[in-house]
């Protein structure tokens, strides 16, 4: 057993803040005309900040009992009013948070010669961007979570306004406004239930309502509040045009977390609030969740088809495979939402390791049209491998971590009804169609524009990038138990009280 740390949770939390703080002390002593020392210290500091969260988390990890389904490493301290200081971590949010502090330091690494103005701003915002990611996962209060919740719509509004493309500041403002108003009707319902329960607390709400739930005219509503705020954050069709003008615009490790953590907060409060708190409007409403994931999967496997830049097609991708976790989770059942949670945190590795792929090329030829590249096998085959090995992966080929996820997903879709897994699967076959053209496009053929021969292939940072995402993707793919083990007495427990709301 591992020593006992006490406020380990506070610790993995606050500890990029602390970095971030420590970044804007140090650059405050440094002399003005040494930007090249302030750039650099910037980049130190982060990187071992979030290398050490990283560390800590794991700690956390392995201090976890699997066979637990409670929230475990909980800190409680009364706040004001209804509100407290309530964390805590059960089989559901910890892997998120590994996840987390997982994908920060390899953002870190990606942004290490990308990125050439107010670096310091910009590592400051990362590091704000983790702690408020890591809080929406580990708070156990209502308004503590709203607060972690959107809260990190203001870094990431910051990090594609000031450090993306050219129409950058209209993606901000969409990202923005698209996931703030969803949020709006959220706080009102929050509003509602601490008023009529009289506690903010979490776990215990849930205790409440699943003992003496609202009358279902009432969960229709508070369901449909939260359910705005969720569908926008995956994104879910028909909310879902932000995400592609976000990620086009977005600096690479922004784009990273957009698809690897930020799309994740909508699947995990579906998990977290709608299905155990309004399980009777989560049964009424789940025939119109299945629709919208089945014309999400497919829908938006064809639009990605016909796209022309390549970080627009991957956000397209991520769009229908999120598609995959909604018609999990509103299945109801154990494979459903296991399999949602597994597609969830592969999505994540795959999903990230794709935007770090566009990464390489854009930096070395500022473009991301498909038609300017072809022939790379030839010039960069160690990049050619791994852009085959994700892109497979986000295919679903068995070995990989795309394929445990998807077919988990659709098995639990399919004791749900059989239509939806019978046309979800089309999409399965779309994503194959879309993108192996892709890389047939950009790795085959000729070397037509002698531009392409003016760079190297993958440096030593990017490979040492590459790396641990190449490792967690065959990892999972061969051994999904490391995520089934920890999930497995959460989702048990979800379920359970879900099935036992409804009657079924």
């Amino acid at each position: 057993m591992l020593p006992s740390i006490p406020n380990l949770l506070s610790i993995v939390t606050f500890f990029p803040l602390f970095g971030a703080i420590v970044i804007a002390i140090v650059a405050g002593l440094a002399r003005k005309d040494d930007e090249a020392a302030i750039a650099r210290n910037a980049k130190w500091i982060s990187l071992w900040t979030t290398l050490i969260t990283l560390v800590l988390s794991v700690v956390l990890l392995l201090g976890f009992d699997i066979h637990k389904s409670g929230y475990q490493f909980e800190e409680h301290y009364h706040w004001f009013g209804p509100i407290s200081y309530h964390m805590g971590v059960d089989g559901i949010s910890i892997l998120f948070v590994l996840l987390t502090a997982f994908l920060m330091p390899l953002c870190i690494a990606a942004s290490w010669k990308s990125v050439t103005n107010r670096i310091t701003e910009y590592m400051i915002a990362f590091l704000l961007l983790e702690t408020l990611v890591i809080g929406v996962f580990t708070s156990l209060d209502l308004f503590l979570f709203y607060i972690f919740f959107e809260g990190g719509l203001v870094p990431m509004f910051l990090i594609i306004g000031i450090w993306g493309g050219k129409n950058r500041v209209y993606a901000a403002y969409k990202f923005f406004l698209y996931t703030l108003l969803g949020s709006v009707l959220m706080l009102a319902a929050m509003l509602y239930m601490v008023s009529t329960l009289g506690t903010a607390d979490i776990p215990t709400m849930t205790a409440m309502l699943q003992a003496h739930p609202y009358p279902l005219t009432v969960q229709g509503f508070l369901w449909f509040a939260f359910f705005a705020s969720f569908a926008v954050k995956m994104p879910m069709w028909p909310v879902h045009t932000w995400l592609p003008d976000a990620h086009v615009e977005a600096p690479t490790a922004g784009s990273v977390m957009l698809a690897g953590i930020l799309l994740k907060l909508g699947g995990y409060g579906f998990i977290r609030f709608n299905l155990p708190m309004f399980a009777g409007a989560s049964h009424m409403f789940a025939p119109l969740v299945m629709a919208l994931s089945v014309i999400a999967v497919v829908y938006t496997s064809l639009v990605a088809f016909r796209q022309t830049d390549i970080k627009k097609l991957i956000a397209y991708s991520s769009v229908a495979h999120m598609g995959f976790v909604t018609m999990g989770i509103f299945a109801g059942n154990q494979l459903g939402v296991q399999g949602a949670m597994f597609q969830m945190i592969s999505h994540g590795v795959i999903s990230g390791a794709l935007f770090l792929c566009v990464g390489v090329v854009y930096d070395r030829w500022h473009t991301r049209e498909i038609a300017f590249y072809g022939g790379l096998t030839k010039l960069m085959p160690h990049y050619a491998f791994v852009f085959l090995l994700f892109t497979m992966a986000n295919v679903g080929l068995p070995g990989t971590s795309g394929f445990i996820g998807e077919i988990t997903t659709m098995t639990g879709a399919y004791q749900w009804g059989t239509w939806v897994a019978l046309v979800s699967a089309s999409g399965v076959i779309f994503s194959a169609v879309y993108a192996l053209t892709l890389f047939k496009r950009v790795m085959f053929g000729e070397v037509v524009n002698q531009e392409l021969k003016k760079f190297p292939d993958l440096s030593a940072r990017e490979i040492a990038i590459f790396v641990p995402l190449i490792a967690g993707t065959i990892l999972l793919g061969v051994y999904p138990a490391f995520v089934f083990d920890f999930t497995t007495a959460s989702v048990d427990a979800v379920v359970a009280g879900y099935r036992a709301m409804i009657g079924g």
